[in-house]
C-alpha cells in the first residue's frame, strides 16, 4: 500500500485559514477552553461562509479531544477555514 499524500498540520489559536486550497482533513486535536461552543470547518479558503462539511460541539474545560477521520478524510474543494469558540485551540491534520 502506498501513501496517498503527505500529511501536514496547522495550529490555530483563533478562527482562521487552515489551508487555502483543495485538501482532505484527516483529523484534528481540540484544546477546549472555559467556553462551550461549536467548531465549524468551512469549505472556503478565506472566510466563514459556504458549506460546512464538519461541525463539532465542545464542552467547558474538558481534556484534549483527538479525532482521526477514517478512510481518505473529508474533502474540502475550496480550502479549509475553521471557526473556534473563544480561547479554544485546534490543530488540524490534512493532506
Amino acid at each position: 500500500m502506498t501513501m496517498q499524500t503527505d500529511v501536514k498540520s496547522t495550529h490555530l489559536n483563533a478562527s482562521g485559514v487552515v489551508f487555502a486550497g483543495r485538501a482532505r482533513v484527516k483529523g484534528y486535536q481540540i484544546a477546549p477552553s472555559g467556553t462551550a461552543g461549536q467548531i465549524d470547518f468551512y469549505d472556503n479558503a478565506s472566510t466563514n461562509s459556504g458549506n460546512i462539511p464538519i461541525s463539532v460541539d465542545t464542552t467547558v474545560n474538558t481534556a484534549i479531544i483527538s479525532t482521526l477521520i477514517p478512510g481518505e478524510g473529508v474533502l474540502f474543494q475550496n480550502g479549509v477555514y475553521v471557526v473556534l469558540p473563544a480561547s479554544t485551540k485546534i490543530t488540524v491534520f490534512y493532506g
